[in-house]
């Protein structure tokens, strides 16, 4: 681990001790971008993800861009998120890179390779990864994430009307495909101090009482945190004992007060406020 010390649980714990859970998105939706008086071109781009990337990750724990907003602007676009990523890191923020990878074989040990091992420039502290090719298809990513200090969050229960369906349905196991997935992600943590490296993403608008945290010992993400309606007591009802180790994510509530930058960390201190009553 050249580039870390310690596992990703023990450097996200420090993190969040520091600068409290929120985890901010640098989304550069089309829409944001015009809202900024910004081109919808790589040159916005640059614009918008280097300004909010400046502005938000010296303030906040995690920093997630959403790689697609990237990704759309061909090569000029993922240069732009390598220098996000550099500079994220640069400011103390651990970076969690949200791609939602999920294959089989040779093709999850690329994605693997690309984003969890030292030396790649797309390396991130954290990854988002789907496991609705089997929690088995991640063993790639999760080895690699163990062996150079990362971690991944993978997609449990969604916040999106269509997931309900596929994640809420009961296999032959008894549980929910959310559940097996939080009890799988829950094997790989256990006996992990101060807290393991697998975490889940989690919609922070979904209603209480349909997944057991309890035994996870793990980060749970949950987006929808802010602009898409939750707020902190909403988290306090879902998520119960096991807020402590929730991120509640936002992304579009706060960068919609760019591109001045007080205005921007103004808005990161109010919602950071608004989650000081969280357990700790």
């Amino acid at each position: 681990m050249t580039e870390r010390a310690g596992t990703f649980g023990r450097r996200l714990a420090a993190a969040v001790a520091a600068r409290g859970p929120l985890c901010a998105g640098v989304d550069p939706h089309p829409e944001l971008l015009r809202a900024w008086e910004l081109p919808a071109d790589a040159s916005g781009l640059e614009r918008f993800a280097l300004t909010a990337t400046e502005v938000l990750a010296g303030q906040v724990a995690v920093l997630k861009p959403q790689s697609a907003f990237f990704e759309c602007y061909g090569s000029a676009g993922i240069a732009v998120l390598e220098r996000v990523v550099a500079r994220a890191r640069d400011a103390g923020a651990l970076v969690l890179l949200d791609v939602k990878r999920g294959d089989i074989g040779s093709t999850m040990a690329a994605y693997a390779a690309a984003y969890l091992t030292d030396g790649a420039p797309l390396a991130a502290d954290a990854i988002t990864v789907s496991p609705f090719l089997g929690f088995g298809s991640l063993e790639p990513a999760l080895t690699a994430a163990r062996a150079s200090g990362r971690g991944v969050f993978v997609l449990a229960r969604t916040s999106n009307p269509d997931g309900g369906p596929v994640q809420t349905a009961v296999p032959p196991n008894g549980s929910t495909v959310a559940q097996s997935i939080v009890d799988s992600a829950a094997e790989r943590n256990s006996g992990v101090a101060p807290v393991g490296d697998v975490g889940v993403v989690v919609g922070a608008t979904n209603a209480p009482g349909e997944l057991d945290l309890t035994a996870l010992n793990g980060p749970v993400l949950a987006p929808g945190y802010g602009a898409q309606g939750a707020g902190a007591a909403d988290l306090a009802r879902l998520f119960g004992g096991s807020a402590r180790n929730v991120l509640p994510a936002s992304s579009r509530d706060i960068l919609r007060h760019g591109p001045d930058p007080t205005a921007l960390r103004a808005a990161v201190r109010r919602a950071q406020d608004a989650l000081a009553s969280l357990p700790a």
